[in-house]
């Protein structure tokens, strides 16, 4: 545990290197440096380092069989972790890299077992973001890095977020403010036929098919664990959350009729908040009806109502489309308790 947690705001757009420089020593330290991605931020160690990799999981309290996406920045450093890169592989980081895409592939001897919870798989990604591709290179090594929060809860979208999730636990926060994606990678296993995606997120199912052609959704129990954010509970506030069909609003209606008489207090999650301002007991979080937007906004708003003293969140689902997919899986996830 660190003693002290410190927190340096890093422009997003042209990190400044001093900073990236002191992040960069504590990684190849040992350390643990939190910074942003485009999606998330991420809790970073040296991904070659299994003792450094091992305080992320005491960090985060995660269970030792979740394993962990590695982060590079260059090509090159896919071929230091993969036992081979396929034609396939090359074309998907041609098109998607930098970026929100998680490719599964034969791991090289090089990956410690830490990282990969045992499997032969590995996890890798170019992340889309200025401040994590300079920290990478600054290190000098691949970096192992799963969100920045403590396990089981909604991840951390904002500097913020992951200091009041992580102080005390780790050694940096990179500050660059909210992030531009909001809802983790996509998972896409192409050791397997059709290639499986294993966790949706803003690459969707339509963007890889245009290269790939037919890829499946979802997988049995032994594939997803060579995917994070698939099997333990995930994403989930303090509250209880509710699901509730997007277009039922006498259902929200009928249930926060129900939990005022309990006594209880509400948050909505809603496309539609003048239906419920106003009403006693009850704490609106106003959704965008753009759902980019909507997943900027999905975490930070779970948190919030947190903050406010709720008792239960009550959702409203959105459509399944695009990154619908992915905010449906992460709402269900924080619902399921699971």
């Amino acid at each position: 545990m660190s003693p002290e947690t410190l927190v340096i705001e890093v422009d997003p757009l042209n990190p400044q290197r001093e900073v990236i420089s002191r992040a960069a020593e504590i990684i190849r330290a040992g350390g643990l440096v939190a910074f942003p991605t485009e999606t998330v931020y991420g809790l970073g160690a040296d991904a070659l380092n299994s003792r450094a990799v091992k305080k992320i999981f005491v960090a985060k309290g995660r269970p030792l069989d979740n394993p962990i996406i590695v982060h590079i920045a260059e090509s090159g450093q896919l071929k230091v972790l993969a036992d081979s890169v396929s034609a396939e592989a090359v074309a998907l980081a041609e098109r998607f890299w930098p970026g929100p895409l998680t490719l599964v592939l034969k791991k090289s001897a090089r990956v410690p077992d830490t990282v990969t919870a045992g499997q032969h798989t590995v996890a890798v990604r170019m992340p889309g973001s200025n401040v994590a591709l300079a920290l990478i290179r600054a290190s000098g090594v691949p970096i192992a890095a799963p969100s920045a929060n403590l396990s089981q809860r909604p991840s951390g979208t904002t500097g913020r977020h992951v200091f009041q999730d992580l102080a005390g636990r780790i050694d940096l926060v990179l500050d660059a403010g909210p992030v531009e994606i909001g809802v983790e990678s996509t998972v896409l296993d192409i050791s397997t036929q059709p290639p499986t995606i294993l966790r949706p997120g803003a690459v969707t199912v339509e963007d890889l098919e245009s290269i790939l052609g037919k890829v499946a959704l979802g997988g049995h129990a032994e594939l997803l664990k060579r995917s994070p954010g698939t099997r333990h509970r995930h994403y989930s506030p303090k509250a209880k959350v509710t699901l509730v069909a997007g277009k039922s609003q006498p259902e929200v209606a009928r249930l926060l009729e129900q939990r005022a008489a309990a006594g209880r207090k509400v948050g909505v999650m809603t496309l539609r908040p003048d239906l419920y301002r106003g009403k006693q007991g009850v704490v609106v979080a106003a959704m965008s009806q753009d759902l980019r937007e909507y997943a900027r906004q999905m975490f930070a708003s779970l948190r919030e109502l947190d903050e406010a003293g709720v008792d239960e969140i009550i959702v409203e689902e959105v459509e399944e489309k695009g990154i619908g997919v992915a905010i449906m899986d992460r709402l269900r996830r924080a619902a399921s308790g699971k």
